[in-house]
């Protein structure tokens, strides 16, 4: 069989990697536009905050690995055309600029996203700069180097209340956060300055960084597979698109979002190696079905862990899902150890059938892995009572006898119970750490 696969980062690599290690009798080749493949885009804040010396260690594959599988790599190769019906490709070689076509079996299509590029006035003037790839993250170092104005435009997803714990953490390390600003025109300024117009009046910087989203680079298959609203290609319970002989993974699809049970496009890496090792299998045949995702991210904002998963408040009533929140303000272990840290946990959940939606952190403490274990608790859809008493470890190193991913969710039992909506079951136990703890001392 042969396998074409069109893009090579996160999907593509996996695809490939899982192909090669299961069926290496058959034949793989990959065209990607760039010299690379693989870049994690999401390390370049390491590298930009001095953490990682060198932005090449953000790469964990190569061409040459990739070719030592099997795989037939043809970087630097632009795929300008496809026809689906004839199964076909057109291909620009961009050294030579030679055209040619290409066959296939089965196609994988993990062309990725672009970076969502608003219609401003000015939008490419030297000064504004992308953030996504590798050379885009080069340019960034390079130009700051120069520059120490530098303005950021766009701020990600979280929940209205750690958006604001959020903000008050950016202002304390200097930041300044300008809320319900929208960006109408970039301009340059006396001496070389930037100046960037808005809504509410005018700033100046020495460089701003475009950071608004992402958007799915699927025109080659455009008319030729079924697409959401976003252009993003709607995929199987096996990563199929509605072609049965082109799989798709990653940026450029959607993704199965659990807490809500519908589609949704959710560019992340862990969504795109998850379904491009899934299209490697399943190019074969069904032999693994997608389990779909929580969006489980996080976050190093200064010395502090910021990480979510599943629906937020907001997130759930727009889907018109039934959702409460319940908000745990603590510490992640005992006040009689030598140190703790304050820790904000949301927990948002479906008070009509108790099943867990959404949670978000933080904490200067470490609790990345919280978010993970919620969204094990999603995706098996437990509820509020299961994660009241789950068993989990306890020694007042690391937490406390319940630990609060216990004791959030006794919060959210005992409203219930308060809300008239008893499970007669269960007994809410809430405070009873928070007592022991104090008898403890």
């Amino acid at each position: 069989m042969k396998i074409v696969i069109v893009g090579c980062t996160h999907a593509g690599t996996a695809a490939a990697a899982q192909i090669l290690k299961s069926h290496p009798e058959a034949t793989v080749r990959i065209y990607e536009r760039d010299d690379n493949i693989s870049f994690l885009s999401c390390g370049i804040y390491l590298y930009l905050g001095g953490k990682v010396n060198h932005l090449e260690d953000m790469f964990y594959s190569s061409p040459e690995a990739l070719a030592k599988l099997g795989a037939c790599v043809k970087t630097q190769h632009n795929v300008l055309k496809i026809d689906a019906q004839a199964k076909t490709l057109q291909v620009v070689d961009m050294q030579t600029g030679k055209v040619f076509d290409d066959t296939y079996d089965k196609l994988i299509m993990t062309t990725g996203s672009n970076v969502a590029v608003p219609p401003i006035f000015g939008i490419d003037e030297s000064k504004v700069l992308l953030c996504k790839t590798y050379q885009q993250a080069q340019e960034i170092y390079e130009t700051a180097k120069d520059n120490q104005r530098i303005a950021i435009i766009g701020a990600g997803y979280i929940s209205p209340d750690m958006s604001d714990q959020a903000v008050q953490l950016l202002k304390a390390h200097g930041v300044n956060v300008l809320l319900n600003h929208q960006v109408t025109a970039f301009t340059g300024g006396d001496d070389g300055e930037l100046v960037i117009e808005t809504n509410q009046g005018d700033f100046t910087a020495d460089l701003a960084i475009v950071g608004t989203g992402f958007v799915p680079n699927t025109e080659l298959l455009r008319g030729q597979v079924e697409m959401d609203k976003h252009g993003a290609i709607i995929i199987n319970d096996y990563v199929q698109t509605s072609n049965p002989d082109i799989y798709a993974a990653g940026d450029s699809c959607v993704v199965n979002f659990n807490p809500t049970g519908a589609s949704a496009y959710t560019p992340l890496a862990t969504n795109a190696v998850r379904q491009g090792a899934l299209a490697g299998l399943n190019v074969f045949g069904n032999q693994q079905r997608y389990m779909g995702t929580q969006a489980t991210s996080a976050m190093q904002l200064f010395n502090h862990t910021l990480a979510t998963t599943g629906l937020t408040l907001k997130m759930a009533q727009q889907s018109h899902i039934p959702a409460e929140r319940v908000t745990f303000d603590g510490t992640w272990r005992p006040s009689y150890m030598p140190s703790t840290d304050k820790l904000t946990i949301e927990l948002i959940y479906n008070p009509e059938n108790r099943k867990i939606l959404g949670a978000q952190f933080l904490s200067a403490h470490e609790v990345a892995q919280s978010a993970n274990a919620i969204s094990i608790a999603i995706q098996n859809g437990n509820t509020i009572d299961d994660l009241s008493f789950v068993d989990m470890l306890f020694s007042p190193n690391f937490d406390d006898p319940f630990n609060y991913l216990n004791l959030v969710a006794q919060q959210a039992v005992e409203q219930e119970r308060q809300a008239g909506r008893d499970n007669p079951r269960i007994t809410a136990y809430g405070d009873w750490a928070k007592q022991n703890d104090r008898d403890l001392q």
